[in-house]
C-alpha cells in the first residue's frame, strides 16, 4: 500500500489541509477501481466502510490476490470535516460559497475531444490510453483559483483514468439505493444486485456536473461522436449507503463485503475455483426522472406515516404537517405509487421544505433531477 498526501490550496494565512489516499496493487495487473467516501462530509457511513476495505484491501495486497488497483479515499472532503457550528457538522455544503460540495466538477468533454481527434484509430485499446491521457491533461491545466477547486481536482485527478468509479454517500434516513447512469448500469447492476439495492436511480444527464458523472458521461459523448473505436472506459456510481446515523459494524461489514464480491466478479480480486456467483434476482432499476420529490406545503411539526423501505399507494399519506397553534393539519399525498427510499431527519418543517423520495415508474421530471 502506497499513502500519498496530496496538498490543497491554502484558503488563509497559516493553513494548510491534505487530501489522503491509499493505493493498493499495482495499475499494470488490470483494472484500476476508484472508491471514495464522505464528499458530503457529514456523511459517514461510507467513511467507515471505506476504512473497512482499506483493512481488507491490505491483506489482500500482502496475500498476492490484488489482480489490478484500487485507490482509496477514505476522507474525500477534509475542507467540509472543519465545518461545524455550534456541535452541528455542515458537511454538504461549502460554508464560504453556499456551493453543493457534490456539485460543478470540470466537463472535459469538449477538450478531450479536440485532443484525441487527430489521434484515434480503429483500435480500441489505443483510444482508450489516448483518452485517459487526454483526460489527465485536461485536467493538469486546469488552475483552480479556491482551495474547494483544487479538491475537486485533486478528485478528478486520482479517478479520471479509472475502470470503475465509486462514490459512497448516504442520505438522511434511507434504504440503501444506487445512482447512477443509464450509460454505466450493465457494469454496476452486479454491485447494486450484490448490495441488495431496491432502488436505482438512472439518468445521463442530471444536470449540477455531480462527481460520479464526470468521468463515464465523457466517454457516454465520445461513443457518440466518434463510434464503436470508443470503448466503455469508465463505470460510475454514487452508492447511497442508508441514513446519516446508520453507522454500525454490522451494515458496514455487509457493504464492504459486498463492494469486495464486486471486486472479484470484475476480476479485480483473485478468488480460488470459479468465479463468485452473483445473486439470481437482478437489481431493479428505474430513470431518475420518476422519482417523486415530495416538499411540505407549509411549517408544520413533520410527522411522516411511511419509513425507508416502504412501498407507498397513489394518494396515500406520505407524511402529516401541524401547526400546534393554528390546529391545522396539512397531509403530504404520494401522486404516484412506488418505492420509498428516503425522508428527511428534521421532525420540524420548513415551509417548501423536501421531505422525502418515492421511486415510480412513470417519468415525471426532467430538466435539474438532483436535490438540491
Amino acid at each position: 500500500m502506497q499513502h500519498h498526501h496530496t496538498a490543497l490550496m491554502s484558503p488563509t494565512i497559516g493553513t494548510q489541509r491534505y487530501l489522503e489516499s491509499f493505493h493498493f496493487g499495482s495499475p499494470e495487473l488490470g483494472k484500476k477501481i476508484y472508491i471514495q467516501a464522505s464528499l458530503h462530509a457529514d456523511e459517514i457511513p461510507g467513511m467507515l466502510v471505506a476504512w473497512k476495505l482499506k483493512q481488507q484491501l491490505t491483506q489482500l495486497e500482502a496475500t498476492g490476490r490484488l489482480k489490478g488497483e484500487v485507490v482509496l479515499v477514505p476522507v474525500a472532503n477534509p475542507i467540509g470535516q472543519n465545518q461545524h457550528l455550534m456541535d452541528v457538522h455542515l458537511g454538504r455544503y461549502h460554508l464560504e460559497t453556499g456551493q453543493n460540495f457534490n456539485r460543478d466538477y470540470l466537463d472535459t468533454f469538449t477538450d478531450v475531444k479536440a485532443r484525441i481527434e487527430p489521434q484515434l484509430s480503429d483500435d480500441p485499446a489505443h483510444n482508450c490510453r489516448i483518452i485517459r491521457a487526454a483526460m489527465c491533461e485536461s485536467l493538469q491545466q486546469w488552475q483552480p483559483k479556491t482551495e474547494l477547486g483544487s479538491l475537486q481536482k485533486t478528485l478528478q485527478l486520482l479517478s479520471c483514468d479509472a475502470d470503475v468509479m465509486l462514490d459512497l454517500h448516504c442520505d438522511f434516513e434511507a434504504a440503501l439505493h444506487v445512482y447512477s447512469t443509464y450509460y454505466s448500469w450493465p457494469g454496476i447492476e452486479p454491485l447494486a444486485r450484490l448490495l441488495g439495492s431496491q432502488a436505482n436511480l438512472l439518468a445521463n444527464e442530471t444536470g449540477g456536473a455531480p462527481f460520479d458523472c464526470s468521468v463515464d458521461m465523457v466517454w457516454q459523448r465520445l461513443k457518440e461522436c466518434f463510434g464503436e473505436a470508443i470503448p466503455q472506459g469508465c463505470l460510475a456510481a454514487t452508492v447511497e449507503l442508508r441514513g446519516q446515523a446508520d453507522v454500525t459494524h454490522q451494515e458496514s461489514n455487509q457493504d464492504s463485503s459486498a463492494i469486495l464480491r464486486y471486486l472479484e466478479w470484475l476480476g479485480v480480486i483473485a478468488v480460488d475455483g470459479p468465479a463468485p456467483c452473483l445473486p439470481e434476482e437482478v437489481a431493479p432499476s428505474s430513470d431518475l426522472g420518476a422519482v417523486e420529490m415530495l416538499a411540505t406545503p407549509c411549517a408544520g411539526i413533520l410527522v411522516h406515516r411511511v419509513k425507508p423501505g416502504d412501498w407507498i399507494t397513489a394518494g396515500d399519506v406520505f407524511a402529516d404537517v401541524i401547526d400546534p397553534i393554528s390546529d391545522h393539519v396539512e397531509y403530504v399525498t404520494a401522486a404516484q405509487s412506488g418505492y420509498v427510499y428516503s425522508r428527511n431527519g428534521r421532525r420540524i418543517a420548513t415551509a417548501g421544505m423536501l421531505i422525502g423520495n418515492i421511486a415510480g415508474s412513470a417519468v415525471i421530471r426532467s430538466g435539474y433531477l438532483l436535490a438540491p
